[in-house]
């Protein structure tokens, strides 16, 4: 069966920082481009940022950009989001998600598997 799990939100003032996780399981994930996608009330799905399965490209939206580094750690298949500086616009629901197919040479991913979701509120 396969899973993504995320944890690490919660409600952060502006300014201060969380780290998301992301346990992965059910398939090779290690294989896999790997990133995390955000949804705000009333809004549209939009990316945030995404790594190579290699681990050593990344990709970022231009808002989080400086702010949020993403990692993995292949040997435990999890994949963290660290956000620093974090906004009130940050506030949203964040999806980890897995690309369709492994071996991707970018880290580019069109999502095949996703999470359930963690809540991240950021306040003014």
């Amino acid at each position: 069966q396969v899973q993504l799990v995320e944890s690490g939100g919660g409600l952060v003032q502006a300014g201060g920082s969380l780290r998301l996780s992301c346990a992965a399981s059910g398939r090779t994930f290690s294989r896999y481009a790997m990133g995390w996608f955000r949804q705000a009330p009333g809004k549209e799905g939009e990316f945030v940022a995404a790594i190579r399965w290699t681990g050593d490209s990344t990709y970022y939206a231009d808002s989080v950009k400086g702010r949020f580094t993403i990692s993995r750690d292949n040997a435990n298949i999890t994949v963290y989001l660290r956000m620093n500086s974090l906004k009130p616009e940050d506030t949203a629901v964040y999806y980890c998600a897995a690309d369709r197919a492994p071996y991707g040479s970018s880290p580019h991913l069109s999502p095949g598997y996703w999470g359930q979701g963690t809540q991240v509120t950021v306040s003014s």
